[in-house]
């Protein structure tokens, strides 16, 4: 039985080494027990928003994977065949990187154990409804939804901390997204000196630089700050109850994420008037308009033959 250390919790180069390093030797999936190190910084800092100062540079390039041999025999040994192309499906290649990221701590066990299965069933990854491949693709799923609510229902609330200008805000992605998504973020708010935090990982953008950090507290977050009440103005006045459709509005924004979302505290109120405000606006007498509107008409081009008429 081998063990198989990872360095965190997406060492996607750590597992495609091993892997292709196990592969190479003939080492069966049933053999194989992989888990992840937990690194020592990886603590929860309760008060990372006062500005204690101390940032955590978590290493994103790939380090040493630890592969331990329970039995008499050692690990593998290293051959010319690991450094061999080790040629996969592009089906199965796109989706090590988000299966990689799901929370599931079977999650490298079945990728090996698919990528063990290829080496013989080549049309292994058209088969939906085999067990295996059906798994990677819901693990797949999953955390590209986290990604995409990541992305729509962080809000940040602005911040003085030691003297600067900063924007904070909570979220608690279901899986390990947080570095993954960093560049959505990074592209969107460039100029901004934000930070994202999570019970399991922060991130901070500086302007120049981003920095991992140990995951925090959501008690540490500010309130509320003075841009709040003009986003749930706008927010209550762009709602439009002859629209509403709750079903589909609770689908796009679950109940989980509206303890993060400022303008969840008009949700009810707003759904609970949107009846009586649809009736209204149905009974109001039409308006005429208050200005008339030009027509618009449209200049008909000039020919060669319109210029030699006298």
């Amino acid at each position: 039985m081998y063990n198989v250390e990872l360095k965190s919790e997406t060492d996607m180069e750590g597992w495609r080494h091993v892997a292709r390093r196990l592969l190479a030797q003939g080492v069966a999936p049933q053999e194989v027990s992989w888990y992840v190190k937990l690194a020592p910084g990886t603590v929860v800092q309760e008060d990372f928003f006062a500005g204690t100062g101390k940032t955590a540079y978590l290493a994103e390039s790939p380090s040493a994977v630890s592969v331990q041999a329970s039995g008499p025999d050692n690990a593998p040994p290293v051959t010319s065949a690991d450094s061999r192309p080790l040629m996969v499906p592009r089906a199965f290649a796109e989706l090590v990187h988000p299966v990689i990221m799901h929370r599931a701590p079977e999650r490298f066990a079945l990728l090996y154990r698919v990528l063990w299965r290829l080496q013989q069933e080549r049309g292994l990854m058209k088969l939906a409804g085999d067990a295996d491949i059906a798994g990677l693709n819901a693990m797949a799923k999953a955390v590209r939804r986290d990604m995409h609510k990541m992305t729509a229902f962080v809000r940040f609330r602005e911040a003085v901390v030691q003297g600067q200008l900063r924007y904070l805000a909570w979220f608690e992605p279901e899986h390990h997204i947080m570095a993954a998504i960093a560049p959505f973020f990074i592209g969107r708010f460039a100029a901004m000196d934000w930070t994202i935090m999570s019970p399991r990982l922060g991130m901070r953008w500086d302007g120049s630089r981003l920095h991992f950090l140990p995951g925090g507290k959501l008690e540490a977050l500010p309130e509320e700050d003075a841009g709040e009440a003009l986003w749930l103005s706008y927010y209550q006045h762009i709602f439009n109850p002859a629209r509403l459709k709750l079903k589909a509005m609770q689908k796009e924004m679950p109940k989980k994420y509206w303890r993060n979302l400022p303008e969840a505290e008009l949700i009810t109120a707003l759904v609970a008037s949107a009846g009586m405000r649809t009736r209204a606006m149905l009974e109001r007498v039409p308006e005429a308009p208050r200005r008339k509107i030009v027509g618009y008409r449209r200049k008909v081009p000039r020919t060669d033959a319109d210029d030699g008429k006298t």
